[in-house]
């Protein structure tokens, strides 16, 4: 499974046409995808919060890329070390298996990614416009709103300081460091984005009416809450962050998803255009 970018993206895939074939109760889990990416070439509106979404996570790719030519963050890693003492390494100190390390090791890596795209085309799918936008919104707030703290606080993951502490998916996924490393900067840290977007898509399925989905997400995020200081990646300061994080964005997402911005101007146009063509013979 962890062999290579293709074996991970092939898992990647499967897991996504199973999780789509579960959850909706469907024989053909393509019909969400092709459905979900037609709308997006006939609805702008959508188009542009999808874009915007996007554009998002490459400005959180470009402050990776920027960073080490900006000013040196504070750097907290040391003071949280010495907050949080033996309580750090103690999980995997006490718990440290081989197929544990392999399951939280896919949730990390290929579920929490793979869980995003189920979500937006569950929503499409049941016609569920409210979790739909308030998922696009929810993890453009989740990068954008983290961005500053990346750039001026520096809490580096807990297996680069702490001697009792060991980095777990080398040891399941041996490419993890050049393949999937530049998504993720070591001292990038604080907030733990990984709790936040994984609370955040909990919660709007729950609030949705796929109760297969939501069972789907509340258990890779407390999969993931735990993994995270499992292996070896995360500080308990930073998935506290992480909740307060996703709190915040949820409560952002739905003001703005109750009346998407651009509703007015984008899907008036959008009706003139139609109006404007002549009719079918």
């Amino acid at each position: 499974m962890f062999q290579s970018s293709f074996s991970i993206l092939v898992s990647g895939l499967v897991t996504l046409l199973l999780l789509l074939r579960i959850c909706l109760r469907i024989n053909n889990p393509l019909s969400p995808i092709i459905g979900l990416t037609r709308e997006m070439t006939k609805n702008r509106l959508l188009l542009f919060h999808f874009l915007g979404a996007a554009s998002v996570l490459l400005i959180n790719k470009l402050e990776l890329l920027l960073k080490p030519a900006l000013f040196p963050g504070l750097d907290l890693t040391p003071t949280i070390k010495q907050w949080e003492g033996t309580w750090t390494p103690w999980i995997q100190h006490n718990l440290e298996h081989p197929l544990l390390t392999v399951v939280t090791t896919y949730v990390y890596v290929i579920l929490f990614s793979v869980l995003l795209f189920v979500s937006l085309f569950i929503y499409h799918h049941e016609a569920d416009r409210r979790s739909l936008y308030g998922l696009l919104y929810a993890i453009g707030l989740n990068y954008l709103l983290a961005i500053p703290f990346f750039i001026v606080i520096a809490v580096n993951e807990s297996w680069t300081i702490h001697d009792e502490i060991r980095f777990l998916i080398p040891g399941i996924y041996p490419g993890f460091e050049e393949q999937y490393r530049h998504f993720s900067g070591l001292d990038n840290s604080f907030p733990s984005l990984h709790t936040s977007i994984s609370i955040t898509m909990a919660v709007l399925a729950w609030r949705s009416a796929n109760r297969r989905l939501a069972v789907v997400c509340f258990t890779s995020a407390a999969i993931v809450l735990f993994g995270i200081v499992y292996l070896g990646i995360h500080w308990y300061l930073d998935l506290l962050a992480g909740l307060l994080h996703a709190w915040i964005c949820l409560s952002l997402a739905d003001h703005f998803s109750e009346r998407p911005l651009g509703s007015d101007w984008l899907l008036e146009s959008d009706s003139k255009a139609r109006e404007s063509l002549p009719p079918v013979s």
